[in-house]
């Protein structure tokens, strides 16, 4: 399940948004202004922000520039901003995309998926590149499926290195029953 942070701060349209996204299966971290969302983004692993741009306490575009200093993080600003200017100032501060309000709440959750789809061909383009994870005194080599306690090597069913290889791809997160059952059995919870 990804986490999406949601930077809007129409407490109705928030709300709305964050219920389908739930329906949709996404983790949703509501955020209603800049600061919270700084929050959210260095205590959470977000794989996609959604964010306004104009903000009681900053802007979007500021808060894009400052998630690009550290992550490359998906971005689409949904925005009341609809001049040829706006939209071209959020393309360079690093947006993914850029949505117009009054937008179609169809449209926005399509565009969050494709860039799921994307971000899950990265995710396994980075396994292919990256064939090994370690933790501590934990060493999985993916390409072989072993595993290895120090230099013992450990008998693991498939679906046990599966469980390992998530909960080493996600270090210090809560992860709910839900979750696992999507990542490792492919079965929604």
């Amino acid at each position: 399940m990804a986490n999406i942070l949601l930077l809007e701060d129409d407490e109705s349209l928030n709300r709305g948004i964050t219920l389908k996204l739930q329906k949709e299966g996404y983790q949703v971290f509501g955020a209603f202004g800049v600061t919270e969302a700084k929050k959210i983004f260095d205590s959470q692993k977000i794989d996609l922000i959604i964010s306004d741009i104009t903000m009681p306490d900053g802007n979007g575009l500021d808060f894009a520039g400052w998630v690009r200093k550290r992550s490359d993080v998906y971005i689409i600003f949904l925005t009341a901003l609809d001049q040829e200017v706006d939209i071209v100032n959020g393309y360079d501060v690093g947006a993914d995309d850029y949505i117009t309000k009054p937008f179609s709440l169809l449209v926005l959750i399509s565009k969050v998926h494709a860039l799921m789809r994307r971000m899950d061909q990265k995710s396994e383009m980075t396994m292919q590149t990256e064939p090994e994870i370690c933790s501590g005194n934990i060493r999985v080599q993916r390409a072989q499926m072993k595993v290895y306690h120090g230099e013992e090597e450990l008998s693991l069913s498939k679906k046990e290195l599966q469980l390992l290889c998530y909960f080493l791809e996600h270090p210090g997160q809560i992860i709910s029953k839900e979750q696992i059952l999507e990542a490792v059995w492919d079965i929604d919870g």
